[in-house]
């Protein structure tokens, strides 16, 4: 169990379905109904992955040139997959030594399924990513209405629905019905699975700040690219097992 006088206690995440807990890095982590993992609220921030790259020689140093200008609250970008592993089995091997995870619990990525329940969405079918990919039609992060209303998240700027050219601070827009912010917009975020059967690419969701399109906002909207490609809307949000 969580001590909430003592953030750094080790957490079961099977057993604090009202709690939040933060992590050494203050990252906050909170259930997610319909799971057994915790999400992170918000994307791995720049100050996150400068925490890793701080103590990891040989870092693909791509993160700090994104083209735009970011601090330390904006979401790490240029971050491939198999950067988002490796930042992953970083902070899983950092907390158990540091006794703030127990030896069965590990930080990675979210499974497709686990994204979908997180963004509130309901109704897929069963099957590959490419399978469920724009299967749900009408349902997107902020609703059911399209273009997104003024302050929906961070997207394409030719929408008008925020005031960022690029990426955006974390906690920008107000969090989805799980406390989770940037569900949608600001940055595509990596999941776990291969897109399809070839294995051949990985999984992004959510949109990003250069994407616009009822298509491409949509909830049930599946990116692909090869895992050890990176691109400056490219980005990962870790969940707790």
């Amino acid at each position: 169990m969580i001590n909430t006088k003592d953030q750094a206690t080790s957490v079961d995440p099977t057993t604090t379905n009202s709690l939040r807990w933060t992590n050494s890095l203050q990252m906050e982590f909170v259930p997610i109904p319909g799971t057994e993992v915790m999400f992170s609220i918000w994307d791995t921030r720049v100050s996150d992955y400068q925490a890793y790259a701080n103590t990891n020689s040989g870092v693909d140093p791509g993160w700090k040139e994104p083209g735009f200008p970011q601090d330390q609250t904006h979401p790490a970008v240029n971050v491939s997959w198999d950067n988002a592993q490796a930042f992953c089995a970083w902070l899983t091997k950092k907390e158990r030594r540091e006794g703030k995870i127990r030896a069965g619990q590990r930080y990675r990525l979210p499974t497709d399924a686990e994204w979908s329940v997180a963004v509130g969405l309901q109704g897929e079918r069963a099957g590959m990513p490419d399978e469920k990919n724009v299967g749900v039609q009408g349902v997107y992060p902020w609703g059911t209405q399209f273009p997104p209303p003024k302050g929906a998240g961070n997207y394409s700027p030719s929408l008008g629905v925020d005031d960022y050219d690029y990426t955006s601070p974390v906690g920008s827009f107000d969090a989805n019905q799980h406390g989770l912010y940037d569900m949608g917009g600001n940055v595509l975020q990596w999941c776990e699975d291969w897109y399809d059967g070839q294995q051949e690419c990985r999984v992004l969701r959510g949109a990003s700040w250069g994407n616009y399109g009822s298509t491409n906002l949509l909830s049930s909207r599946r990116f692909k690219c090869s895992p050890g490609d990176f691109c400056n809307s490219f980005a990962f949000r870790c969940v707790l097992v």
